[in-house]
């Protein structure tokens, strides 16, 4: 084997050889999916032991850097859990429906709250949850059927869902994960150093046969979206919860991880497949999409032991999410006219999801959307069809960081979609694929 036909790694050390890898990638010159050197080939090339450089790899795949792929060697995961440097943005002036956030117009006002949450600052010693927004919490929970007598409150949906996972899993655990999934969701999971298997979907979430065959090839966790699912608007319904209960209840080991990000403005009922029975289990609910992503807060209920393995680590990490942050969600949790804001939000976005599904049928293209802020549409090309949209003054987003094996897709975010804008952007999608080829089938 040619070593130096590749990118250079050096170094005289096992860190020095996996910094040498690392800045390879964070500078695209490893790009992901590369072939790192046989292990003996680069130890002859540098003049190392082969132990050494098994150690480099070793602390690679332990970041989730690199993974193992059999016969075909060491690779550069699909999702370096690393900033890389990235391709220009696309240029100024498009009409941005790609990047997921609900609409302003939308979240509730935060000024008049903000004298509400006291005067006094909070201290070292103080509680981690504050008083009110743990009873409301509770509350609410238990209205939708969640237990919620043990309850975290983290930094955001995403702060919660890596508190979990790490309480449980190690590098190399296997993880049952939607396909298509959040793509941040799917890069922690490389992240921590976890295998990704994938689990098809359909309109109503996890298909019960494609988990149940996930779990029989030994995921140790489950984690999935009930409503709002990002990126295909994919939710529960009552059949569905059923038959995916069946399947865990044959599982009664598996972590199960809910992450319930749209919560309130998801514009279906919330529907849970966590109960109080199971072993291990977390229901991570955050309001960025109700009340707005700069509020960085989440409420995780789970089992006794899950809830205190997340908190002991928050403990000895970032303590507690800020009170005066916790202060402003019990505010407007509270407030009436916020209430009211949070179910026109729903109606609003239900509308928007809407119209677009039915602009796009009008063109004989079937797009997804049971719920949350966003259409999922399958097309034959990704890159044609975004570059055609593109020139027509639209900002979308390419399927390909939310898929593992299911097929191309776009996904367009329907949050500040007006009416007029929903007739052009279907005709223009309509376009894209009669000029780059027919829709494919989902």
């Amino acid at each position: 084997m040619n070593v130096s036909s590749r990118y250079a790694i050096t170094g005289a050390t096992a860190s020095e050889v996996a910094a040498s890898v690392e800045e390879g990638v964070r500078k695209g010159q490893l790009p992901t999916g590369s072939p790192l050197p046989p292990v003996r080939a680069l130890a002859e090339h540098l003049g190392l032991s082969a132990a050494t450089v098994a150690a480099a790899y070793r602390s690679l795949r332990a970041r989730g850097l690199a993974a193992g792929a059999g016969r075909r060697g060491t690779r550069i995961t699909a999702r370096p859990p690393i900033t890389a440097e990235r391709t220009a943005p696309p240029p100024s002036g498009l009409r941005d429906v790609a990047e997921g956030n609900p609409d302003p117009r939308l979240l509730p006002s935060l000024r008049r709250h903000v004298s509400r949450i006291g005067a006094t600052a909070a201290l070292y010693g103080a509680p981690a949850i504050l008083p009110d927004l743990l009873h409301l919490a509770s509350r609410d929970l238990a209205r939708d059927g969640i237990p919620a007598a043990h309850l975290a409150v983290m930094g955001g949906a995403m702060d919660g869902i890596e508190r979990v996972l790490q309480s449980h899993l190690r590098p190399g655990d296997v993880v049952a994960v939607e396909d298509p999934g959040y793509t941040a969701v799917l890069d922690l999971v490389g992240a921590l150093g976890l295998v990704a298997r994938p689990v098809a979907l359909d309109d109503f979430g996890p298909v019960p046969a494609e988990l149940d065959r996930a779990l029989r090839s030994g995921a140790r966790a489950f984690i999935f979206t009930p409503r709002a699912q990002n990126p295909t608007g994919a939710a529960l319904d009552a059949a569905r919860t059923r038959a995916l209960a069946e399947v865990l209840g044959r599982h009664p080991d598996v972590l199960v991880v809910e992450d319930d990000h749209a919560g309130p403005v998801a514009g279906v009922p919330a529907r849970t497949l966590c109960d109080a029975g199971r072993a291990r289990w977390a229901v991570v609910r955050s309001v960025s999409k109700s009340l707005g992503p700069d509020l960085r807060v989440a409420v995780v209920a789970g089992d006794a032991a899950t809830i205190a393995r997340v908190r002991g680590r928050q403990s000895v990490g970032a303590g507690w999410v800020s009170h005066v942050l916790q202060g402003l969600v019990a505010a407007l949790w509270t407030d009436r006219a916020s209430r009211a804001g949070v179910r026109r939000a729903a109606e609003a976005y239900a509308e928007r999801r809407r119209r677009l599904i039915e602009a796009l049928a009008g063109h004989g293209i079937a797009a997804t959307g049971r719920s949350g802020l966003n259409v999922w549409i399958p097309v034959r090309e990704e890159a044609a069809t975004v570059a055609h949209l593109a020139a027509r003054g639209w900002a979308v987003r390419a399927g390909e960081g939310y898929r593992l094996k299911s097929p191309p897709a776009i996904r367009i975010t329907i949050a500040t979609l007006t009416a007029r804008e929903t007739v052009q952007l279907a005709l223009d999608v309509a376009e894209s694929q009669r000029s780059g080829g027919r829709t494919s089938a989902a």
